[in-house]
């Protein structure tokens, strides 16, 4: 496969964002039915690891998947773009620093998470791998809040937000970020008191049940619901391909 190539994170109005991107703070069984899926405990609190930023892909571009490396498992996740310095920051001042939201694919290997994890050893040969982070762009925030097509400023509750995962046609994922077991302000607070995050980095704040193994030439599609239920805020097409 080619060397990654740099992000660049943009917004879905076209513009770049002003940082590049940082790392990726990824956060595990934030879905009860998720981990029950996969026979896991439930955590009694964030579960992290980190992705580097040579793993992250753009989205809308096909998305290569190595015969070498064996069997993809996809995991559709909401994406949140950091725009100001966190560091052990209150739940509203994590909040405040959101610059954008997104989808992302945390693609796993789960054929060998399932053995690092027999040997007590850290996933990231399963989880942060060059290309393991395909990424959308970002509807724009400012902090908690989006501006409509109109100009209109909202308040965005990230406990209320909806997103859809297809694999040709069919729908694979179904979201509701009121199911998940530490939400959004939680998370980032948390979060920020064991990593600083920086402008550029992005947290994925975990997958709902539903997860499965990706095949090449499958055709992906990923929507994100507007917070005012006006429909689809962001919808991403997109393909796979195998590579050697």
């Amino acid at each position: 496969m080619p060397l990654a190539q740099r992000f660049t994170p943009r917004f879905s109005d076209g513009r770049v964002f002003a940082h590049d991107l940082g790392k990726v703070v990824c956060v595990g069984r934030n879905y009860a039915a998720h981990a029950a899926e996969l026979g896991n405990e439930v955590p009694s609190e964030p579960l992290l690891f980190i992705k580097p930023a040579t793993s992250v892909v753009p989205m809308d571009k096909p998305l290569p998947l190595s015969k070498r490396r064996g069997q993809y498992h996809y995991e559709a996740e909401l994406a949140l773009l950091i725009g100001k310095p966190l560091c052990e920051a209150s739940e509203d001042e994590a909040l405040d620093a959101l610059a954008g939201m997104g989808l992302a694919l945390d693609l796993t290997l789960r054929e060998r998470q399932s053995k690092l994890k027999a040997k007590g050893q850290p996933w990231e040969l399963a989880k942060a791998f060059d290309g393991s982070c395909p990424l959308s762009s970002f509807v724009a925030l400012e902090g908690p809040r989006w501006r409509d097509g109109e100009g209109a400023l909202h308040d965005v509750d990230f406990q209320a937000l909806q997103y859809r995962f297809a694999i040709d046609g069919e729908q694979r994922q179904q979201a509701d970020t009121r199911l998940m077991l530490f939400p959004v302000a939680r998370l980032l607070s948390e979060i920020s008191h064991s990593f600083t995050l920086l402008p550029g980095d992005v947290v994925l704040t975990g997958t709902p049940e539903g997860v499965g193994e990706l095949n090449p030439d499958q055709a992906l599609a990923l929507a994100l619901d507007a917070p005012d239920g006006s429909g689809e805020l962001l919808r991403v097409e997109t393909r796979t391909r195998g590579v050697a």
